[in-house]
């Protein structure tokens, strides 16, 4: 069974920085389509990235990120990543992996095709 846990959340300034990290086990982690989302307080939980699974390439962003976060995956360490830049206030949020196991490995914002998430970390960002 995968199991997906994230790190690197934690306080920063606005116009910080800060890389969360995925470790996925379990499973052999290539094919996967890799996502991270983001629920902020009082919010319902959104699409941020996506990354295809294989080798593709692809990646996908919600516009509110694009330009600042990058999404990245390293197979041979099972690991993906969220680099995330010129953070603002509204960033902050609890911000979970997800990985969709099976059918495509083309990346979607669709979180209802996502099988296995991670228990998410916090990031919080202060004025």
């Amino acid at each position: 069974q995968v199991q997906l846990v994230e790190s690197g959340g934690g306080l920063v300034q606005a116009g910080g920085s800060l890389r969360l990290s995925c470790a996925a086990s379990g499973r052999t982690f290539s094919p996967f389509v890799m996502g991270w989302f983001r629920r902020a307080p009082g919010k319902e939980r959104e699409f941020v990235a996506a990354v295809s699974g294989s080798s593709r390439d692809s990646t996908m962003y919600a516009d509110s990120v694009k330009g600042r976060f990058t999404i990245s995956r390293d197979n041979a360490k099972n690991m993906v990543y969220l680099q995330m830049n010129s953070l603002t206030p509204e960033d902050t949020a609890a911000y979970y992996c997800a990985a969709k196991t099976y059918g495509s490995d083309l990346p979607t914002t669709t979180q209802a095709l996502y099988n296995i998430w991670g228990q998410g970390t916090q990031v919080t960002v202060s004025s």
